[in-house]
């Protein structure tokens, strides 16, 4: 049985109109946690200018051919493929992450992604370290109790993280559900870290 997650059925089409948009100069996607492969399966095909590059963890990566999408294994932790994306795209991942494996994320993207490549990165994000919507607040409270490791984070946190390795941020994108669509775009290389 196919892999299925509800909240991919009703995002998909708000974050479709920005993919359009800013990914319509690209050429390949990597997409990092594909998840059940829904958003893979759903973009590749209404962005047929793009090679859509799913990839997971292993234990996930047989649910998401399921869809029809032939994925890579990608662990953050582990070594990256160079595949030759000139963007990448996550959508309710860095919740789900330690902050170290964030912080990877981005580090891996900054080298992998060539000057002026773009990064999507979609979930809840909390401001000013405080929660946007109270659903975000149970949604944090419920993460952290499963994994005192995850939880939402915060913006500015992910918008330093993210000038560190690299990247300006280019847009703030409001999406239902008390959820954000920011966009980055490669810089220059990432600093040395000591």
């Amino acid at each position: 049985m196919k892999p299925y997650s509800e909240a991919c059925e009703r995002n998909r089409e708000p974050i479709l109109a920005v993919l359009r948009r800013v990914f319509a100069g690209r050429r390949c996607v990597l997409e990092i946690g594909s998840g059940t492969g829904q958003h893979a399966a759903y973009f590749s095909a209404a962005l047929s200018h793009l090679v859509w590059q799913a990839s997971d963890i292993g234990a996930h990566l047989a649910g998401i051919r399921l869809w029809g999408v032939e994925p890579i294994e990608l662990d953050v932790d582990g070594p990256w493929p160079m595949i030759g994306a000139d963007a990448a795209f996550s959508a309710n991942t860095a919740h789900i992450m330690s902050w170290a494996q964030v912080e990877r994320m981005f580090e891996g993207l900054g080298r992998v992604l060539p000057p002026g490549g773009k990064f999507a990165l979609y979930g809840p994000f909390n401001y000013g370290g405080r929660a946007t919507a109270e659903s975000n607040a149970r949604f944090d409270a419920m993460l952290r109790a499963r994994d005192p490791a995850s939880g939402v984070r915060d913006f500015e946190a992910v918008s330093a993280l993210a000038r560190r390795c690299g990247f300006a941020l280019m847009e703030d994108n409001a999406m239902p559900a008390d959820n954000r669509l920011l966009v980055f775009r490669v810089q220059e290389l990432p600093e040395m870290q000591g």
